[in-house]
């Protein structure tokens, strides 16, 4: 199994808090994040430097989620990205047309997973590390890692932090 530092993840999303919320979630599970505020914004960012997996949501101005799917699985460099779709509209009329497409997909090339809003990050992290080949558990533990340092850097006053900046910066 692989290690959460190791893989990329691209969380799209045009709603400004949930890609925070989402990105928030898959950082502190130890993954490296980047994100994207539209179809527009992820193609760019996936033709600069492909993820090892991305969250998609469906409904977004300029590219919608299933016309970025299309055309990842139309280009053979990014046809194998793993996508986890995370929508709002799974059941309503604006959504359900949208995955019937997805679903529509042949075999393999519609979306890993698709998670309805509101998500958990224990769900979200799950899909991640099973579809990604990682240890859900070492995940877990890197963010509690990550959030142990936090609470010492937290802890510590200003000028003692003021010191360590200085040695790390020599």
């Amino acid at each position: 199994m692989t290690k959460a530092s190791e893989k990329k993840i691209l969380v799209v999303d045009d709603e400004p808090d949930v890609r925070k919320f989402i990105a928030a979630c898959v950082e502190d599970a130890g993954f490296n994040v980047d994100t994207a505020k539209d179809g527009e914004d992820a193609l760019e960012k996936i033709k600069a430097d492909p993820p090892d997996l991305m969250t998609l949501d469906m409904v977004m101005p300029k590219i919608s989620g299933i016309q970025v799917l299309r055309r990842l699985r139309k280009n053979k460099e990014w046809a194998e990205i793993p996508v986890i779709v995370i929508t709002a509209h799974a059941s309503d009329e604006m959504g359900s047309e949208d995955i019937k497409q997805f679903t529509a997909f042949t075999s393999g090339q519609g979306p890993k997973h698709v998670l309805e809003k509101p998500i958990t990050p224990a769900s979200l992290v799950k899909a991640i590390c099973k579809i990604l080949d990682v240890d859900p558990e070492e995940a877990v533990k890197q963010s509690t890692e990550k959030n142990e340092v936090k609470s010492l850097i937290n802890a510590c006053d200003p000028d003692t932090l003021k010191k360590i900046r200085d040695m790390l910066n020599k």
